[in-house]
């Protein structure tokens, strides 16, 4: 059984990378997405040196500081490299994930240069290390630890298992922003609304890309 899976999951990566359209709509996507780290690595180090004061919370005046840094760190590599999985698994969701991740990515590196607020004075200090490419703890607006889970959620939203899954790594990622004082509380309930809008501007930016996320190659091929 495991051998059959193996190779149908080997056919199924043939069959997407021989079409011309998958491939240059994948390579769009992966463009797009460096394009969006590399202008995210410059608004994060900006919104670091820019920071301001801080400000009152009506969540973190009154709850306890708790070190969350297991999962706020390893926790979100590991949410990356799980993701990275999934779309090797389901490889014709790629070119569409990809670019509303990027656009993702984009719209959160322009919310976090307009916004400049200092870190709330009591809180943890995580091991930045492993995210010290995308987050330095100044981009506060909005919570990207937050959103991210919460957009997988919605593009696999017709998968009750990852539907499930994506909610609760989301709503777990919330409470560890929140408990370790790493986010103000307007960045992580923005969060929510914020991504949702994202996920409707990409479906109408990249209406190919979602055709094919939900039906596959004849999606390509009719389009």
């Amino acid at each position: 059984m495991r051998k059959f899976t193996i190779k149908l999951l080997l056919a199924r990566q043939r069959t997407m990378w021989s079409n011309k359209s998958f491939r240059n709509s994948s390579l769009v996507s992966f463009l797009f997405l460096i394009v969006s780290l590399l202008i995210n690595y410059s608004a994060v180090r900006f919104a670091f040196r820019s920071a301001g004061n801080a400000t009152t919370d009506i969540l973190l005046d009154n709850l306890p500081v708790i070190n969350t840094d297991l999962i706020f760190s390893e926790g979100a590599v590991l949410f990356v490299f799980f993701v990275t999985f999934l779309l090797f698994l389901k490889p014709k969701t790629i070119p569409f994930t990809v670019k509303t991740v990027a656009l993702f990515v984009l719209i959160r590196s322009t919310f976090v240069i307009m916004t400049h607020l200092a870190p709330f004075p009591d809180h943890i200090i995580p091991d930045f290390d492993s995210l010290r490419y995308f987050s330095l703890g100044a981009d506060l607006f909005f919570s990207g630890h937050t959103g991210a889970p919460f957009l997988m959620a919605l593009l696999f939203w017709d998968d009750l298992f990852f539907r499930r899954l994506f909610l609760f790594c989301s709503i777990v990622a919330a409470i560890t922003v929140i408990f370790g004082h790493l986010h103000y509380t307007i960045d992580v309930f923005s969060a929510f609304f914020i991504t949702y809008g994202i996920y409707q501007l990409a479906k109408k930016f990249f209406l190919k890309d979602y055709k094919f996320f939900t039906r596959g190659l004849e999606a390509k091929e009719s389009a």
